[in-house]
């Protein structure tokens, strides 16, 4: 499906804003939606029973932030449907309001997070996936190494999404939630999903009678968003601890390590072997000195070792990645 760009918008985030940093996230599997290089991103969006092919592109300074949003759509959209996507959506799962002053403040001294707050400075946590996507991917990551949940993931997007060409890109774009209504879970199962094809179902199910709102989810307080999110097939503390982070931007609640976080937790903070890691309870109360931004302070640590990888080969980690 070709697009055309329809219109541009600019975007001012709060300073400071690092761009690269902040829609480029080197721990994220390649999934065939959207593309990275230095200074611009593309991705696709479905939004309010439309697609769109959207191009970010740095137009600004940490300390002069602007960004550049041109929008590829079929036909025009209108204004109110723009509105929405790009200066409410698209604010918001990026973050790019977030105030980050206080945080850097309260760590300005700090040995470990001090001099990664200075290298990493502007850096937003962000998701560009809505609640229902998020949970998708979370389905495929589930007992899986990061080949086989990749493996997993562009087939489902191959077999159910739409491939969107813009701006000399070809990437795929999700299906709409509640779009798999008529596809079984033998349809599923024939695409090496394995069990996840029965989560994948009733999530979508669940999805397609409206039982949830993610808009209406953001305003409510914590405690209910937890209680809403665990009424979900196949979401258990662990997957709803990662959405409350990335979808619903708490950076103050820690209350799981997986396995896998657990072997690069016990190397990163402890210089301990990662097949034989620090208890969870112990990293759990090491994390405690980050207080209301536990969440974010992790993010940014865990984040600079990331980029660490993309420049330079970090064996014991490739040994835990095994793409």
């Amino acid at each position: 499906m070709k697009i055309k760009q329809q219109t541009q918008i600019e975007l001012i985030p709060t300073v400071p804003f690092n761009f690269d940093a902040s829609f480029h996230k080197p721990d994220h599997f390649t999934s065939g939606d959207n593309e990275w290089q230095r200074g611009v991103r593309w991705q696709t969006c479905w939004w309010q029973e439309e697609k769109f092919g959207l191009k970010f592109e740095n137009k600004g300074t940490v300390d002069e932030p602007k960004i550049l949003v041109s929008v590829y759509a079929a036909s025009k959209p209108a204004k109110k449907l723009l509105d929405s996507l790009i200066n409410k959506e698209i604010k918001y799962r990026y973050n790019l309001d977030l105030d980050l002053a206080p945080f850097y403040q309260k760590f300005s001294k700090d040995k470990l997070l001090s001099p990664i707050i200075k290298k990493w400075r502007g850096m937003r946590p962000g998701h560009p996936s809505s609640l229902y996507e998020y949970l998708i991917i979370g389905i495929v990551l589930q007992n899986a190494t990061v080949r086989r949940s990749i493996q997993m993931f562009k087939a489902l997007l191959e077999k159910y999404g739409t491939l969107l060409e813009f701006d000399g890109k070809k990437l795929y774009c999700f299906w709409a939630p509640g779009g798999l209504k008529s596809v079984s879970e033998e349809e599923l199962r024939s695409l090496k999903v394995g069990y996840r094809a029965k989560s994948i179902k009733k999530i979508d199910d669940y999805f397609a009678q409206r039982l949830i709102d993610e808009l209406e989810l953001r305003n409510k307080d914590r405690e209910t968003q937890m209680k809403e999110l665990l009424k979900l097939y196949g979401v258990g503390p662990a997957t709803v601890w990662y959405l409350l982070f990335d979808v619903f931007h708490h950076w103050a609640f820690f209350n799981h390590v997986s396995p896998w976080e657990q072997k690069i937790y016990s190397k990163l903070f402890f210089n301990k072997d990662p097949e034989n890691p620090i208890p969870v309870k112990k990293i759990l109360k090491y994390f405690e000195r980050f207080g209301e931004y536990k969440q974010l302070a992790v993010h940014y640590i865990w984040e600079d070792l990331w980029w660490k990888r993309k420049n330079k080969n970090i064996p014991w980690l490739e040994k835990l990645i095994r793409v």
